[in-house]
C-alpha cells in the first residue's frame, strides 16, 4: 500500500526542503503533495480519498494533522482510510501521544510497517462542525494562545505556555459557564477555562491531560473555576509536572459527550485553530480512526 503524502513546506521545524522531500520519498509514495496555503491540506485529503488512497501521510504540524483528519473525518470514510503522521511543527503534541518522534528518518520504520491503533475522534459541533484528535480549549486557554507568539515558543521551549499565560493575566475574566455532561450531570459555574483533551499534551508537551487515553472512549474534561492568584501560580506548577489533576483548583470530569453555554460566549480553538464561539458539543465517536503508532 503506498502512501499519499501531504506535506506542510512552511512547518516551523523545516531548515531544508529539499533534504526533507528527498527523505519522504523514501517511503515510495503514492503522491506527494506540497499545500501552499492554510486549509489545503484538508482538501489533498479528500481529494485522496475520491482517489480510492487508503494510506495518507500528514507531514507537518499539529494544524496540518488537525486538516488532514477533518478531510478525512465523515466516519465511514475515516474507518476505510489509515493516517500517519510525520512530526514537523514546533509543538507536535499529538505525536507525543502516540510515541512518535520529530522528523522523518526517526519514523521510516514505522511508517513502512503501517501498525496501526484504532484510535478515537472528537466532534465539536459550534458555528461549524469540526473533528480532532487532540485537545480543544475555550475562555482563557484563547487569550494565552493570541500571546503564544513563534518567538515565545522557540525562546521559552515547553515554558512558553506558562510565559503566556502570565501575559494574559491582566485580562482574565470569568465566564459564567452551563456544562452539561453526557445529557444527564448539569454544572452551573464561573470559569476561566475549559479544555476537552483526547490527547494528552499541549503547547510543546505540556501533559495538560496526562492520564488521556485515545482509546477509551472518553473525553478527559478539566474545567478552571475563578482561583486566587496564588492558587493560579501552585496550578501552573503543578500543570509543569503534570499532577495538577488531584488539585482542588481545579475539577476533572470524564464523559462522552460535554455540551457548554457561557455568557459572555466563549470561543474554542481545535488544535490552535478557531472553530466559532459557544454553544458547543464535543462528542467522542470511539475508534473512528486507524492511526499509525510505535511498537517501541
Amino acid at each position: 500500500m503506498k502512501p499519499y503524502i501531504i506535506f506542510n513546506p512552511t512547518a516551523r521545524s523545516i531548515t531544508d526542503r529539499d533534504v526533507l522531500l528527498k527523505q519522504l520519498r523514501r517511503l515510495n509514495p503514492r503522491k506527494l503533495c506540497l499545500t501552499k496555503r492554510a486549509g489545503e491540506a484538508e482538501t489533498l485529503a479528500r481529494a485522496a480519498i475520491r482517489a480510492g488512497c487508503d494510506y495518507i501521510i500528514a507531514a507537518g504540524g499539529d494544524g496540518t494533522l488537525n486538516e488532514v483528519i477533518n478531510g478525512i473525518a465523515i466516519p465511514h470514510r475515516a474507518r476505510r482510510v489509515c493516517v500517519g503522521i510525520v512530526p514537523l511543527g514546533t509543538a507536535n503534541d499529538f505525536a507525543r501521544s502516540v510515541g512518535v518522534s520529530p522528523g522523518v528518518d526517526a519514523n521510516i520504520d514505522i511508517l513502512r510497517a503501517k501498525q496501526t491503533a484504532a484510535i478515537d475522534l472528537v466532534r465539536v459541533r459550534s458555528k461549524r462542525t469540526r473533528y480532532f484528535v487532540n485537545v480543544s480549549a475555550g475562555g482563557f486557554s484563547d487569550l494565552v494562545g493570541e500571546k503564544l507568539t513563534p518567538e515565545i515558543k522557540s525562546t521559552w521551549g515547553q515554558l512558553a505556555y506558562l510565559r503566556s499565560a502570565a501575559a494574559a493575566l491582566p485580562e482574565l475574566h470569568t465566564y459564567h459557564t452551563s456544562i452539561v455532561f453526557d445529557d444527564m450531570e448539569r454544572l452551573a459555574i464561573e470559569l476561566y477555562n475549559v479544555i476537552v483533551a483526547n490527547g494528552r499534551y499541549v503547547a510543546g508537551g505540556l501533559p495538560v491531560a496526562p492520564d488521556a487515553s485515545l482509546c477509551d472512549g472518553l473525553l478527559d474534561v478539566l474545567l478552571l473555576p475563578k482561583r486566587t492568584a496564588g492558587e493560579m501560580a501552585l496550578l501552573a506548577a503543578q500543570m509543569l509536572l503534570g499532577t495538577h489533576l488531584s488539585s482542588d483548583a481545579l475539577i476533572f470530569r470524564r464523559a462522552k459527550k460535554i455540551a457548554v453555554r457561557s455568557r459572555p460566549r466563549m470561543s474554542f480553538n481545535v488544535d490552535g485553530e478557531l472553530v466559532g464561539d459557544q454553544p458547543a458539543v464535543f462528542q467522542i465517536i470511539p475508534g473512528a480512526l486507524d492511526f499509525v503508532v510505535s511498537n517501541r
